[in-house]
């Protein structure tokens, strides 16, 4: 029916000498030939859309190493007289303030020398003060000294540790401040 109609038609579309033989160059020709009028028509509208495409970035990294993991065991001092824990481990001052836990590098309110001077108890746990503290404030209150519980000033009692446990006092080796 079709043929019947329009004849040309056919024809033409069965002779391949109407086609473009492409390559590469035409290819590209064609792309830059398609991007020119998609950023013509992009105008028109009043909306500029454009699109780029960049070549592909490949990032080499070196291996990576990977070292065993340490774990340090908190050690705790603390300073009934100002509620003040000291952890050895990490050489930083953990105490409440406003009702919430603070790490920190040095004491507040009270200098460094100051604290040292004041008793102080080892305690046994390694875990967050906050979970000791209410059982510390019991056991130790703020008037707290060594001799309020027979010990010889030279000894001291691991707070919660078994009977006999005892060790010479360490007030850590805080930094100089």
């Amino acid at each position: 029916m079709v043929a019947g109609r329009f004849p040309d038609y056919c024809r033409c579309m069965k002779n391949k000498k109407h086609f473009f033989k492409t390559n590469k160059a035409g290819c590209v020709l064609g792309a830059v030939f398609l991007a020119a009028l998609t950023e013509t028509a992009s105008y028109a509208g009043g909306v500029q859309v454009g699109v780029s495409v960049g070549l592909p970035v490949v990032v080499v990294a070196p291996p990576v190493v990977v070292a065993p993991a340490v774990v340090v065991e908190d050690d705790y001092v603390y300073y009934p007289s100002y509620g003040i824990y000291f952890n050895r481990s990490r050489h930083q001052y953990a105490y409440l303030q406003n009702d919430a836990w603070v790490m920190a590098p040095a004491p507040q309110g009270v200098s460094v020398d100051v604290l040292l001077a004041s008793p102080s108890v080892n305690m046994d746990w390694h875990d967050s003060p906050a979970h000791h503290h209410a059982d510390m404030l019991k056991r130790y209150p703020k008037s707290w000294r060594a001799s309020d519980e027979h010990h010889d000033q030279k000894e001291n009692v691991r707070a919660g540790a078994p009977d006999g446990d005892k060790r010479a006092p360490d007030h850590g080796s805080p930094p100089n401040h």
